[in-house]
């Protein structure tokens, strides 16, 4: 599997803490995720681009690397 690195080029792995760096609107609803929200223990997806967590009150996301820092 190839390494998942954060946008300050930190490594990641499962279970990790991530900050989100910039507000982040959610398709399909109207929620946005704010620029310094702490999303806790990330799950590793075959694409090193993208992480799976759950943020508070928002579950199964898929985010973007690009998008956050390491906590």
């Amino acid at each position: 599997m190839d390494e998942v690195r954060d946008s300050n080029g930190a490594l990641l792995a499962d279970g990790d803490s991530v900050t989100v760096i910039k507000d982040l609107k959610v398709k399909g609803t109207s929620a946005v995720l704010k620029r310094g929200t702490l999303i806790k223990g990330i799950r590793l997806t075959g694409d090193p681009a993208e992480i799976e967590c759950n943020a508070p009150k928002m579950k199964g996301l898929v985010l973007r690397t690009e998008f956050l820092k390491k906590a």
